[in-house]
């Protein structure tokens, strides 16, 4: 069964009602089985878990080989360009602290492959006691969706001793945070731009950036963007 991102998160939340639902994490070596209680295999797990409920579903998806690029999944296996499907999890308790994209790698990809920025992310939050998760919410969002301004750059990133290593996401769902999400992929493509003109490993080389990406957007979607 081919779907789209916005139909697997309906038959996960409405059709399955995954939200509220509880999993145990154990591991078992010959007559040994001990309970997991560290929260740094369950990313990897729900990915799997995530993995298995599609197939149990008849869903179509191809999921990428190497774990280390984008995106993890994709649910449209004859156009690679759409359907691409990104997996995150997060504690509810410490809010979201994954990345969204390495910077430089995001940057680059997007001048020859543009129409990554329309990708969805699908974030599941849970809570976890002892060995049991709890999922306690489930979002599909665009990387606009989950990205925000910051205090020190236009875009929210994970910047240390002055170097940017990744695009970091806001508190998308929560009212108070004093940083909203973009509100549209236009936004977000002018505010990474101009953290790229304020940051000082990318200043001096972004003169045709955003050009170049919209000019690669435009030639793969057929659609033209008016980012000022």
């Amino acid at each position: 069964m081919k779907v789209t991102g916005e139909q697997l998160y309906s038959k996960l939340v409405d059709d399955y009602k995954v939200i509220g639902e509880t999993g145990i994490i154990n591991f078992t070596l010959k007559d040994l089985t001990i309970s997991i209680e560290t929260k740094d295999t369950v990313g990897n797990l729900l990915q799997e878990w995530l993995k298995a409920w599609m197939k149990k579903e008849s869903v179509e998806f191809e999921e990428n080989t190497n774990s280390q690029t984008f995106p993890d999944f994709h649910l449209d296996k004859e156009n690679r360009k759409k359907g691409l499907l990104e997996v995150k999890s997060f504690d509810w308790k410490r809010g979201p602290g994954f990345d969204l994209a390495n910077f430089d790698s995001y940057c680059n990809s997007l001048l020859e492959s543009a129409y990554r920025i329309d990708s969805d992310y699908l974030i599941l939050a849970y809570q976890m006691e002892g060995s049991q998760i709890t999922i306690k919410d489930v979002w599909l969002k665009k990387i606009w969706e989950l990205s925000c301004p910051s205090g020190t750059y236009p875009i929210k990133v994970q910047e240390k001793k002055q170097v940017i290593y990744n695009l970091r996401p806001g508190v998308w769902y929560s009212e108070r945070s004093r940083f909203k999400p973009f509100s549209s992929k236009e936004e977000f493509l002018s505010a990474l731009n101009e953290t790229r003109y304020q940051y000082p490993q990318t200043r001096h080389g972004n003169g045709h950036w955003l050009n170049n990406v919209l000019r690669n957007y435009e030639a793969h979607t057929g659609v033209s963007l008016d980012v000022k």
